[in-house]
């Protein structure tokens, strides 16, 4: 049926299921005399049987998302992949979604892929509009596509950053619309910042005939996250949004998964990948998800929440103790800041300090 199984798969049946795809490919034929220069030779036994054997990636040279005859196993594995993970997107809370690629490239080559297809279908844009977010792939990503990014200040909402939609239209009417690429926006970011206004840069996008990509790199474990998009679909424009595997499926760095509402440009951008690719991200996932099912991927998500609302209460009353503050930053489900005013008072080293101490005490990820 092309989703993913309720209950998650024992290993010895997905190593059953990953030998049977891998006997389809013809470098495991047993009478196979390979004389092209692609063949799957893989030399080193420890190799082959890291990759069960699915030895040829995924697509063709001209197509990633196009079946090889001579590797029906790997191509089989790939949209069994891609459907997989489209069922879970949808199960994650973007239920029109209607189509979606695992690529092997993380989030900000990924979007940079996004954004040279839509320079095909607007050969005169030369800008892409951006809410700030201080990271740096996602900025990258739009200067090594050849664009000039028009960073869009966030205002300051309580303790809350958020898109300052008037600046975003301003800025439109100002350039005019046919020469802006698109609109790129965020939903998983760091506070104080929380996820941009999807809907209303949907609608704005809508009315003024612009593309619509969002940078959703960890927001598919993120309910919040997820309903905007859904939402900002509904009522205005999302061209495609872009996530991380190994932020939301906890597989290894190297893999993206881009998503949209209408099918044929999905295609297109998975059209516009040159040559084959690497099948590791697909195969990773797709190990991944049939070990979890569906009930064991909801149980994650569930656990999330429980473990944000846990940190977020103890945080607060750390910080109550030490005459620091919990920022109040509701519209941010992920993540949580807090003051460091006194201690920066007391010595102007004590914050870079406080990192190295946290650091040596093997917590990592605090910024």
């Amino acid at each position: 049926k092309g989703k993913c199984p309720e209950d998650g798969w024992d290993e010895s049946t997905i190593e059953l299921f990953l030998h049977e795809l891998a006997i389809m490919d013809s470098n495991n034929f047993l009478g196979n005399c390979g004389v092209g220069e692609r063949e799957g030779r893989v030399v080193s036994g420890l190799v082959a049987r890291r990759h069960y054997r699915l030895i040829h990636g995924i697509g063709r040279s001209g197509d990633i998302s196009a079946v090889q005859p001579k590797a029906a196993g790997s191509s089989l594995l790939n949209k069994l992949t891609n459907s997989v993970v489209l069922d879970v997107i949808k199960l994650a809370g973007v239920r029109t979604v209607t189509s979606c690629f695992v690529v092997p490239m993380a989030t900000g080559m990924s979007l940079t892929l996004c954004f040279l297809t839509l320079r095909h279908k607007r050969p005169k844009a030369k800008y892409i509009i951006w809410p700030r977010i201080d990271q740096k792939s996602c900025f990258k990503s739009m200067i090594t596509a050849g664009f000039e990014p028009l960073v869009i200040e966030n205002v300051l909402e309580g303790d809350e950053l958020r898109t300052d939609l008037e600046a975003v239209e301003a800025k439109i009417k100002a350039l005019g619309a046919e020469n802006i690429l698109c609109v790129h926006s965020t939903t998983s970011c760091f506070a104080p910042r929380v996820p941009d206004r999807l809907e209303e840069l949907a609608v704005i996008c809508a009315n003024y005939d612009i593309p619509h990509i969002v940078n959703n790199a960890y927001g598919v474990q993120s309910s919040k996250c997820m309903h905007l998009i859904q939402q900002g679909a509904r009522v205005g424009r999302i061209d495609a949004f872009v996530q991380s595997l190994d932020k939301n499926f906890m597989v290894p760095v190297g893999g993206a998964i881009i998503a949209g509402f209408n099918e044929s440009f999905i295609q297109e951008i998975s059209k516009m990948y040159p040559g084959r690719a690497s099948a590791s991200p697909s195969l990773d996932v797709l190990i991944t998800l049939l070990s979890l099912g569906t009930s064991g991927y909801k149980k994650l998500l569930k656990e999330r929440k429980e473990m944000f609302s846990y940190l977020s209460s103890e945080l607060k009353k750390l910080a109550d103790n030490h005459n620091e503050r919990l920022l109040d930053t509701p519209h941010n489900p992920i993540s949580l800041a807090m003051s460091l005013k006194n201690l920066d008072e007391t010595n102007d080293a004590a914050v870079t300090q406080l990192g190295s101490m946290l650091f040596t005490r093997q917590v990592s990820g605090a910024r």
